[in-house]
């Protein structure tokens, strides 16, 4: 049998000085199925993804130490994996 490698996500950096706070909503049930497109390496005790449903997408934050799980408005795709880009580099928290 195959042993399957561990999967590191890309790290995301500190925020930066001059950072953007984001605005981060309670999950809702908005589509039936949500597809992860990408999501930051399981090392880390914060977990970002990028999520698509329904044509939108949006950035999901799980604290796995707190049990809480936030999500950013939904929006154009493009737009949510550009913000996704900017929270790995520490541009927007």
């Amino acid at each position: 049998m195959t042993e399957i490698p561990d999967f590191h996500g890309p790290h995301f950096g500190p925020p930066q000085a001059n950072h953007v706070k984001l605005t981060w909503y309670e999950p809702t049930c908005r589509a039936r199925w949500i597809r992860v497109i990408s999501h930051s390496c399981e090392c880390n005790r914060t977990l970002y993804e990028l999520c698509a449903a329904g044509g939108q997408g949006f950035v999901r934050r799980t604290d796995r130490a707190e049990g809480t799980t936030y999500e950013t408005e939904w929006m154009v795709t493009a737009a949510a994996r550009d913000l996704y880009e900017r929270i790995l580099r520490g541009e927007v928290r």
